[in-house]
């Protein structure tokens, strides 16, 4: 940005450059301060000044799909081996103030821990939802939201929560948009844990109430905790980078109401929030409705998952259902070998996987599961499921191609599957977009339907009801008690069935 304002001042003194020189320096001291922070000072300032009046009908309808199928994957998630151990974990700390944990009946813990063990569960089997640029823009926000709701002194309205939700997608959406780079398959960072733990700072403290400045200090602190390398794909670590985004966004906007401060061109320079992308060019933030600009969530879509794995699986899982379909009699000792065209993708590529979130991101395990059982659920990923011998006999016959045509990009990908027989048969399908995704976007029914069967696991029929009434009606909520009491309502069997149920898959 500043070399553009030189550019721009060198423009109009072309023929006389000693007068250039002595304005700019003479110039550059006063204005320095200024031109180093216009973005994060916007985003402050839009932070703080955006109202509900601006939530337009497309932004509300979405984001209540995005919340209320976040509650759903969270819920599900509740009962996963890994949220057991985060909730372990923040057990041993205490607070005078109580948030709730998801699906469980009884048990709370201070905020910004639940907010870390809901951000946890969320993630805790990659059902959650995907954005694009690529990130999962929920699950940080709506955790830290929550959490944070509980514990306000004036218990905040429906319309309150929504506003401070949109706010925190915006903000991610905006700082996906400062980088090429964020457009692709992810090489080097988990996105939740760059623009995730902004996200949940800038709802929080527009939840909060903050001021223009505070705001823009929550995002300079919330970017001191940013970052998490994707060597952590796959494994039981990389669903804590949702669940630290939401609670350190939150402590971010708590820390910020206290008066702490931090750098306030964190957005601006390239040694800020810059650091995490190569080709970094960040752009102010107005209001949205003015000046042209409008939501990002009403420009771009989210997509839902309806497997419990990798954004990247859908579509090979599609193209291995269509192919499979094809086949009247599978014999698996029939199958010389199975071909995928997938984009080049070294975290999601996985022969041979020994753990369920391996598997979640593997395209070999996903296609072959998807062939030998003409379907893939939830419990596709069991360890019983996972140890069949024809499973692994089928792993084998895997071969992996990357075209140079296969961009890897969420938006511009496909999956191609081609099942050979010893017979010389052919049987192959093509997956460009899946459904769910953006381009193909769930039915409500759909949706609603994906809600009810991952939180009927874990609530009772009046909770999961509950649930779906109040943020179907998000808007006429006078307070957000009612959620906070309905997610826990949980089943009589809860523990008995749901945690054996999601142990041998979570």
């Amino acid at each position: 940005m500043l070399r553009k304002v030189v550019d721009y001042l060198a423009s109009g003194f072309e023929d006389q450059p000693v007068f250039f020189f002595f304005f700019f320096f003479l110039n550059i001291s006063v204005c320095l301060p200024f031109l180093l922070q216009v973005v994060t000072e916007s985003f402050g300032a839009t932070i703080h000044a955006v109202g509900a009046s601006q939530l337009t009908d497309s932004v509300i309808r979405r984001s209540k799909r995005m919340m209320l199928d976040t509650l759903g994957v969270g819920l599900l998630g509740s009962r996963t081996d890994v949220v057991n151990k985060a909730l372990k974990y923040s057990q041993l700390f205490q607070s005078d103030e109580k948030s709730s944990i998801w699906g469980k009946s009884d048990v709370t813990a201070p905020p910004h821990f639940a907010a870390f063990v809901n951000g946890v569960a969320v993630h805790s089997m990659d059902f959650d939802d995907t954005w694009y640029p690529a990130t999962h823009p929920s699950g940080a926000v709506l955790a830290a939201l929550l959490a944070l709701a509980e514990v306000t002194p004036t218990r905040p309205s429906g319309v309150d929560l929504l506003l401070a939700f949109n706010v925190g997608i915006e903000v991610q959406g905006r700082l996906l948009r400062f980088s090429r780079e964020a457009f692709n398959i992810p090489k080097r960072f988990h996105p939740p844990s760059v623009v995730g733990v902004m996200g949940s700072a800038a709802a929080s403290a527009k939840l909060l109430g903050l001021s223009s400045r505070q705001c823009a200090n929550a995002l300079a602190i919330a970017a001191c905790s940013a970052g998490a390398p994707l060597a952590n794909a796959a494994t039981q670590t990389k669903p804590l980078h949702m669940g630290y985004a939401a609670q350190r966004g939150l402590e971010a906007a708590r820390l910020a109401q206290m008066g702490l401060e931090g750098n306030p061109a964190i957005l601006d320079v390239e040694y800020g929030f810059g650091v995490y992308y190569e080709d970094y060019n960040p752009s102010v933030m107005t209001l949205p409705g003015v000046g042209g600009s409008g939501w990002v969530l009403e420009e771009q879509d989210v997509a839902f998952k309806r497997l419990p794995a990798h954004l990247g699986m859908h579509w090979v899982v599609d193209a291995a259902l269509t192919a499979r379909a094809k086949i009247p009699n599978l014999d698996v000792g029939q199958i010389k070998r199975i071909i995928l065209q997938v984009p080049p993708s070294k975290y999601i590529d996985c022969p041979y996987p020994t753990t369920e979130h391996q598997a979640r991101h593997s395209f070999q395990f996903n296609a072959c599961s998807a062939i030998l059982d003409a379907s893939l659920s939830v419990g596709s990923f069991s360890k019983v499921q996972m140890e069949r011998p024809d499973l692994k006999e089928l792993l084998g016959k895997v071969q992996v191609h990357v075209p140079g045509d296969n961009q890897a990009s969420f938006e511009k990908m496909y999956s191609e599957v081609v099942i050979e027989t010893y017979q010389g048969e052919s049987f192959s399908a093509r997956c460009d977009s899946f459904y769910g995704h953006w381009r193909k976007p769930l039915k409500q029914e759909d949706l609603v339907d994906k809600f009810m069967a991952n939180a009927s696991l874990v609530l009772s029929s009046e909770g999961a009801e509950g649930v779906l009434h109040t943020i179907g009606n998000m808007e006429t909520e006078t307070e957000c008690t009612a959620l906070h009491s309905y997610i826990r309502m949980t089943t009589e069997h809860d523990h008995r069935y749901g945690l054996r149920a999601l142990s041998q898959s979570g």
